[in-house]
């Protein structure tokens, strides 16, 4: 049975791959970066919580970085739709 850091390792694998794949299966530009992006939020907030050992932090900590990793995607996807409005 796997511990838990490495089924991390076994999700960031699979979401870097999937990664690679939306640019060729994702047509529209605007959904293919919204993919991309909640994949790096996904990403970013499993590292978050295993290793940096935010999961037995408070709540309060893990809401507040996993709602920083959520802004900052959020953030890059309008500055791309706003981009390719533009």
């Amino acid at each position: 049975m796997p511990d838990r850091l490495d089924l991390t390792w076994i999700v960031l694998i699979g979401l870097a791959l999937a990664t690679i794949l939306v640019p060729s299966l994702v047509a529209r530009p605007l959904l293919g970066n919204a993919l991309l992006l909640s994949f790096a939020a996904l990403k970013g907030r499993r590292i978050v919580l295993d290793f940096l050992d935010l999961r037995a932090a408070p709540a309060l900590w893990r809401g507040l970085v996993s709602a920083w990793v959520v802004i900052v995607a959020l953030f890059a996807w309008l500055a791309s739709a706003i981009a390719a409005l533009i």
